[in-house]
């Protein structure tokens, strides 16, 4: 199958799969109603995925590049009193596709989705730092990925119980204090 088509084909899986999240829970998805959906054979399925979460995880894979841009969609001094734009644009989309979320990324940052956004934050913060010369980038991205990841997790859960503009703001500041930390 030639990529321009796989990826149609894949898109569309990707389309069914949100289409019928929005009308049921993840866990009561089938195939069946995904491949119905998408209009292809359960065998074309197979060919791009290996199973539900796998669509899932790509489906929602924007998602986890949404989170690492709008950590960093700032320059220059970032101001803690303010967390740039798109990241309470970022908690509140967020907050509108919970149950989906909730399904991929487990309590504590686990799960196939928190597993991906914790790499690419983790890797996209290391290289920030490097870049800005800032001491000890490995242990920093790897504390940013890990608290961001976590309590991005929680709050999909129902812990903290706060609405998406305060989240974003107090996890601006916590990430901000990250970043500050004096270190050798």
């Amino acid at each position: 199958m030639s990529d321009a088509r796989a990826e149609r084909t894949r898109t569309r899986l990707r389309a069914a799969l949100l289409g019928e999240c929005a009308e049921q829970p993840l866990a009561e998805v089938s195939v069946a109603a995904v491949v119905r959906r998408a209009g292809v054979g359960r065998a074309t399925f197979y060919l791009h995925y290996p199973d539900l979460e796998a669509l899932a995880v790509d489906a929602c894979a924007q998602v986890v590049r949404e989170a690492v841009d709008a950590l960093h969609a700032w320059r220059g001094t970032p101001d803690p009193g303010a967390p740039p734009e798109p990241l309470t644009d970022f908690f509140r989309e967020l907050h509108l596709q919970a149950p989906l979320h909730r399904a991929l990324l487990r309590e504590g940052g686990g799960g196939p989705l928190g597993e991906l956004l914790h790499r690419e934050l983790r890797a996209r913060s290391r290289r920030e730092r490097e870049l800005a010369g800032a001491p000890a980038p490995e242990v920093v991205a790897s504390a940013v990925a890990a608290a961001f990841t976590g309590l991005l997790a929680d709050w999909l859960h129902g812990d903290p119980d706060r609405g998406p503009e305060e989240m974003a703001h107090l996890t601006w500041r916590l990430l901000i204090s990250l970043h500050r930390t004096p270190l050798p």
